[in-house]
């Protein structure tokens, strides 16, 4: 699985013009579930990123994680972050997971990033075509990688 984090002030995300997800403070996270990803993969990555200290501390150390400083996730389904763009100029996505199984672990990794946080996990639509708009925080962006429930990045 991989999930790209975004410190943000706000985010959220919108389906036909109408608000499915929106956060203050906290966390907008593009998740993308890739061929062989597991329950393993969402709990590893779950609990990496619900205690990622990527807030400042009273001194602007980043030393402080969601739950201390009372944010919020939104989760928004991203397969384009299996992205190949080796060959050519046109990007292939046939490293991403299957849809209903993707689909899946999405929601498990929501559920799970739900029961670790204090705050509300908001999501957007699985395979809609989605709007997301956000306000980085510094901006702070890290990528992580986990597969066989070990973090690779």
């Amino acid at each position: 699985m991989k999930a790209l984090i975004q410190r943000v002030n706000f985010a959220r995300v919108e389906v036909e013009g109408s608000t499915v997800g929106e956060i203050g403070k906290g966390f907008l996270i593009l998740l993308g579930a890739g061929h062989g990803d597991d329950e393993a993969d969402c709990e590893r990555l779950a609990d990496k990123i619900c205690k990622l200290r990527i807030f400042a501390d009273e001194n602007g150390k980043t030393n402080l994680a969601l739950n201390d400083v009372g944010g919020d996730i939104l989760c928004v389904s991203q397969f384009t972050l299996y992205a190949d763009c080796r060959k050519g100029n046109r990007p292939s996505f046939i490293n991403a997971g299957a849809p209903d199984r993707s689909n899946e672990l999405y929601e498990h990794f929501c559920g799970l990033c739900s029961s670790k946080i204090n705050g509300r996990v908001e999501k957007g639509i699985f395979g809609a075509d989605m709007k997301v708009t956000l306000e980085n925080d510094g901006p702070f962006t890290v990528m992580l990688e986990c597969k066989n429930g070990e973090i690779l990045l």
